[in-house]
């Protein structure tokens, strides 16, 4: 995908209500285009040939088990899948399966954007309290102590690419105070000490890949 680019989004569930209120949800916010939906049940090769997503957007519903293996496939052609699930019971097996990002379905818009630029760009997404289940306890971390905002995210994957203040100002067209002040909320949200200790604990909890 083309980073000047938004992503173009396939949404899969099984659910038709579902289906369409996740599109009128995306269809009002910037970051994103909804060039399709479909059941998890069709034929789902077929739809990316059709709606040429550069990600699919995948709300599982209750019914964990019937998705696990279209999951696969899609995952066998190179499609990132981000992942919406109602709690954490079954993220292990969706993780295996081959999504690139869980979300639960209580994420906010501004997350929910965020996650799919970044699943669409190649990078791993995990909800806070999902990448708690999947680390084993010799990696986790504590969750942070309140959601990361989709400007945050950005100037946290910023950090990890080693950049300063100056450029990640340039980057996202922001002043440098205004970066300043968002470290400072990550740090504080995050309960690091330092940038490097932000980062991390980010890429730990899946918030970022490095």
């Amino acid at each position: 995908m083309n980073t000047a680019q938004v992503p173009r989004v396939l949404i899969v569930a099984d659910d038709p209500l579902t289906r369409s209120g996740l599109s009128a949800l995306l269809a009002n916010q910037p970051g994103c285009i909804v060039s399709g939906q479909s059941p998890a049940s069709a034929d789902l090769n077929a739809a990316l040939n059709v709606y040429a997503p550069d990600v699919v957007l995948w709300d599982v519903g209750w019914d964990v088990s019937a998705s696990l293996e279209h999951i696969a496939d899609l995952r066998e052609a190179g499609m990132p899948i981000l992942v919406l699930l109602p709690d954490e019971a079954r993220a292990a097996e969706i993780w295996l399966a081959g999504a690139r990002g869980l979300l639960l379905r209580s994420a906010s818009p501004d997350t929910l954007i965020a996650a799919l630029n970044a699943v669409a760009q190649g990078l791993v997404v995990l909800d806070a309290a999902l990448g708690a289940v999947l680390l084993s306890p010799r990696d986790r971390v504590p969750a942070p102590s309140e959601e990361l905002t989709a400007r945050e995210l950005q100037v946290l994957q910023a950090l990890a690419e080693g950049l300063p203040n100056k450029a990640i100002a340039l980057r996202l067209g922001i002043s440098e105070h205004t970066i300043k002040f968002h470290v400072n909320s990550i740090l504080s949200k995050l309960g690091a000490q330092s940038r490097t200790d932000a980062v991390v604990r980010a890429s730990r909890l899946g918030l970022i890949i490095l």
